[in-house]
């Protein structure tokens, strides 16, 4: 891997930390999202009354910790495609 030019390098490892922070940025929410949905349910079996306010807390939370999930999809899609790095590289 020495013998590799700085774009390639810069290439290889972009795909690899995008890899990454794709996994980590993805699996994160969902499992919050999951925390946070058997936390209503329990809260809407324990107090049927208050279900509709814990249903839209739970929706409001779920909307904002899926919203994490796409902007690290988005972060990550620009490090592949249109890499700010290999411009320094390249000029």
């Amino acid at each position: 891997m020495s013998n590799l030019d700085s774009g390639t390098l810069v290439t290889v490892v972009t795909i690899i930390v995008a890899g990454l922070g794709i996994v980590l940025g993805t699996i994160t929410p969902a499992v919050v999202e999951g925390r946070a949905a058997l936390r209503a349910i329990e809260g809407m079996t324990r107090q049927p009354e208050a279900a509709g306010d814990l249903r839209t807390t739970m929706i409001i939370a779920m909307a904002l910790l899926e919203s994490t999930a796409i902007y690290t999809l988005l972060i990550m899609l620009i490090l592949l495609f249109a890499n700010p790095l290999l411009d320094r590289f390249f000029s």
